[in-house]
Formats: structure tokens, sequence, C-alpha cells
């Protein structure tokens, strides 16, 4: 057996291969994580109101990625969690400071898209 690393994909085999790898963690995130499902309904909502709502294709823009921006932190949330888990199921004072700020991150992002949402609305 070789020392040697696998060789890595390239060109379009690595694109399929990351899409792939994307589509199975979205999967992951949508069956274990209650949060990420509700602000998918959140963002199922959020779409068409985006376009009802923004006068501009700025405002539309806007209103999209502050939605969207909250299911990427999430999703970086959910990652820290389950790093933090693999490491220890035990508790430990550090394991429950990265879960804490994970969650102070989901809760900003949540607070931009209001603001965001709020902004184009008194418009």
């Amino acid at each position: 057996m070789s020392d040697l690393p696998p060789a890595k994909t390239t060109g379009w085999q690595r694109i399929v291969n990351a899409a792939g790898y994307s589509i199975k963690g979205l999967i992951s995130t949508c069956q274990s994580e209650a949060a990420f499902r509700q602000e998918l309904w959140l963002l199922a909502i959020a779409v068409p109101l985006a376009f009802w709502l923004g006068d501009t294709a700025l405002e539309t823009g806007l209103l999209l990625a502050s939605v969207i921006l909250v299911l990427i932190v999430e999703l970086l949330n959910s990652a820290l969690e389950s790093i933090v888990d693999r490491v220890s199921l035990e508790h430990h004072p550090l394991s429950g400071k990265a879960k804490d700020q994970g969650s102070a991150a989901v809760l900003l992002a949540l607070i931009l898209a209001g603001i965001i949402w709020l902004c184009v609305l008194l418009d």
C-alpha cells in the first residue's frame, strides 16, 4: 500500500463531487436540525414576499440575501456543534462557549435580516 495521499479530482469531476457533498450537507442538516427546517420555511415565505415588496432589484436582492445569510450561518453553527460533539459529549465550559457563540452568530444574522426587511418596508 502506498503512503501517498489519493490523487485529488480536478476539473468538472471536482465540481460535480463538491455539488454532491453540498447537497448531502443540506439534506443532513435538514434532517437533523429543527432550526434549519424552520428557517427553510422562512425562506419559502420570504422569497415571494421579497419579489413583491422589493421596489428595485437591489431591494429584492437584499431581502433575499439576508434570509439566505441566516441559512448560511445556521449551517456553520450546525457544523460547529457537530465538531464539538465529535470531540466529546461530556460537558466542558469551552464546548458550551463554542456552541453559545455559534448560536449568537445565528441570532445576529436573524437580527440583521429583520433590520434589512424593516428598512425596505419603511422606505
